[in-house]
């Protein structure tokens, strides 16, 4: 942010609000929505609070969790999902050893490995780093999205939003000059993505086509949103909707409880 890591003077270096920013994301493949995100660098911090924002708006159930080999996921979902664990004593004398952070029983977690040669991906396999086996081979045989453990989804909708917003691309001068502006961005695109732009891969067959205004071919398709396919809504919004929307009044009386989640960015200024 500001200036672009490569540029920034070595004082500046040491401010995490200077240089290159990372978008963390957390997706749902089965109804392309995004659960979570964290504006941040890349550290253990910032994934911790993705993790957080997401059993923010998640059920009591451990959702089943695939990423790449980022040393930080490990330990944020141990953080998020785990309890503390007394190790037994070897015989009989001696100190205890330390308390560690153990998964619970229903945390399933697997990885993608990708081995690289030269710089280019010559194999991709999987490993699992929480859970039992069997009970992730039957999550991936019951998912209605894969049936294979990869991050081929969260890829593809990091490219959706990089062509959403100018902001994300690569290599112009369009990028966010700071980290609050960035993250205001995010939340009205995704917004938008979530609740306005109908998804091809989600949408429905009609039962019978329906005609269209004049000689048109007949509309076979019902259009459908992240947001609906994930029953947030039950219908396809307009934009003058979504900008209109009034926030409940419960919501407000609950954001200093979220404050935790989500700490006020301070004012930037922004010149003329």
């Amino acid at each position: 942010m500001h200036t672009k890591e490569s540029h920034l003077p070595w004082a500046q270096l040491y401010d995490e609000t200077y240089g290159d920013a990372w978008v963390w994301v957390a997706l749902a493949p089965q109804w392309r929505l995004v659960l979570a995100f964290v504006v941040g660098k890349r550290t253990q911090e910032s994934a911790n609070l993705l993790l957080e924002r997401v059993v923010h708006v998640t059920d009591e159930h451990i959702p089943f969790f695939t990423s790449d080999q980022l040393p930080e996921y490990p330990v944020a979902l141990l953080q998020t999902y785990g309890r503390w664990e007394q190790p037994p004593r070897q015989g009989s004398r001696g100190r205890y050893p330390q308390p560690r952070r153990v998964p619970l029983p229903d945390l399933l977690y697997a990885q993608v490995v990708k081995k690289r040669q030269q710089g280019r991906v010559v194999a991709v396999t999987s490993q699992i780093v929480f859970g039992d086996p069997q009970a992730v081979e039957a999550r991936l045989a019951a998912s209605p999205v894969s049936h294979a453990v990869n991050t081929s989804f969260v890829e593809r909708d990091n490219l959706t939003q990089r062509q959403h917003s100018r902001r994300l691309t690569r290599r112009t001068n369009g990028f966010s000059k700071a980290w609050s502006w960035l993250d205001r961005q995010l939340w009205l695109s995704l917004a938008y993505y979530h609740f306005v732009l109908p998804h091809d891969s989600l949408r429905q067959p009609l039962p019978v086509p329906e005609p269209t205004r004049g000689a048109g071919s007949l509309r076979r398709w019902d259009p459908v949103t992240p947001a609906m396919a994930a029953g947030i809504t039950d219908h396809v919004w307009s934009v003058r909707e979504l900008l209109s929307y009034r926030v409940p009044a419960p919501f407000l009386d609950q954001l200093p409880e979220m404050e935790r989640l989500f700490p006020p960015w301070k004012q930037v200024h922004q010149g003329r």
